[in-house]
């Protein structure tokens, strides 16, 4: 009994390591699926972030830049599961919206959430230049 405690504690010792180490390494990211939003709300099922920061929902189209933000919802550090965000206006079936991190930064106050398009307050996280976000589509 001793010996699967003992190896049960190595094992969970060794996925926290991995799930700081991936944090801390460019393992940051943000997973949703198409879904059905039409409860004014949209959720990304799991989302890894270095720092507390935000989810940061952004209306976009075939050229998949981001576009005005449309909602958001915190997030703490490291692993977040199913993040739901309150749609500040109606997305229609076929829409796509861009669920982006954001970080914490650059703001006046913390734990307000403080970015416009284009400002540095709270402003997307990029690993090696790109964007941390996923695209999904309304039902």
């Amino acid at each position: 009994m001793l010996k699967s405690t003992l190896r049960w504690g190595i094992l969970a010792s060794v996925l926290a390591s991995t799930t700081a180490f991936a944090a801390a390494h460019g393992g940051l990211t943000v997973k949703a699926s198409d879904q059905d939003m039409s409860g004014g709300t949209v959720t990304a099922d799991t989302i890894m972030a270095e720092k507390n920061g935000w989810m940061v929902v952004h209306r976009t189209g075939s050229d998949m830049k981001p576009g005005p933000v449309v909602g958001y919802a915190p997030l703490k550090a490291g692993e977040n599961m199913h993040v739901t965000a309150i749609l500040t206006e109606e997305v229609k079936s076929g829409e796509m919206l861009m669920l982006m991190l954001h970080g914490e930064d650059g703001g006046m106050k913390t734990g307000i959430f403080e970015y416009t398009l284009g400002a540095k307050e709270d402003g997307p996280v990029k690993v090696d230049g790109k964007l941390v976000m996923t695209v999904v589509t309304a039902k």
